[in-house]
């Protein structure tokens, strides 16, 4: 048996804001889980799409029930896989764990879209097969499944939140450490990590009304972990980059 999850979402904002969000969703306040992200290649492929690969570090937490000795660490190596689309408005990614395969075999695959109205659809779908025996394969796939199901309301949170950052310093032409510049070419992702991992009260609240999303995300507070904090990501040699490209595509839209 194959454990299946599949759900959509729409966000408010244009589809640049979103995708790029997503390339700058870790670190947040609500993926503490995630230790380390680092950029292994990034190209433009000759039909002009965007193709990036990332290497994620990940900690879990094993059920109590989960045999001891049949894991030895929690931590878990994650390859993302994303292409983007900039003519067509489509970044497709797939995710998958690199160890622990045997025990269960995680694909994640990411849709973002844009809508005809300038909204943002986003796609989620997710495979879990377990190769154990012992009577733990069931077992295994139905509490990877039921995990992930409750934890992609995080991940919608922190994607959320990213969003408002970086709409925020659109509307609001807030220059982060004065580093972003009108058309984004001078912008450093380390201005919306520290955002992302202040606490709530440190960040400065939208004019615009939130989203069911982003009045979730402003209500919850916590302990924030800022030390794993993720370099700059390379751009590609091109006159602003590859972020540059997708924030002034949608700066005169605002």
């Amino acid at each position: 048996m194959v454990k299946i999850f599949s759900q959509t979402h729409r966000y408010d904002d244009a589809w640049p804001t979103v995708t790029l969000a997503y390339f700058l969703r870790y670190p947040n306040r609500y993926a503490l889980h995630v230790i380390s992200a680092d950029v292994l290649s990034r190209k433009f492929t000759p039909s002009g799409t965007l193709v990036t690969t990332r290497l994620i570090l990940k900690r879990g937490i094993l059920p109590a029930w989960f045999p001891r000795g049949l894991m030895q660490r929690s931590e878990s190596w994650i390859v993302e896989e994303s292409e983007v689309d900039l003519d067509g408005k489509v970044l497709t990614c797939r995710t998958r764990n690199l160890d622990h395969v045997k025990i269960v075999e995680v694909v994640e695959t990411t849709e973002l879209r844009a809508a005809e109205d300038g909204t943002t659809i986003h796609k989620t779908e997710a495979r879990f097969v377990s190769s154990l025996g012992w009577g733990l394969k069931k077992r295994i796939e139905e509490y990877s499944a039921n995990k992930f199901k409750s934890n992609i309301e995080k991940s919608r949170l922190g994607l959320a939140l990213v969003v408002r950052l970086l709409r925020e310093a659109k509307m609001q032409s807030l220059n982060f450490g004065n580093r972003m510049t009108s058309d984004g070419s001078g912008w450093s992702s380390h201005d919306i990590h520290a955002a992302a991992v202040a606490p709530p009260s440190s960040i400065h609240a939208s004019p615009r009304t939130l989203t069911p999303n982003e009045s979730a995300e402003s209500r919850v507070s916590g302990p924030i972990n800022p030390q794993n904090s993720v370099p700059d990501e390379p751009r590609p040699k091109t006159r602003q980059g590859w972020a540059g490209w997708l924030w002034s595509s949608e700066r005169d839209n605002v």
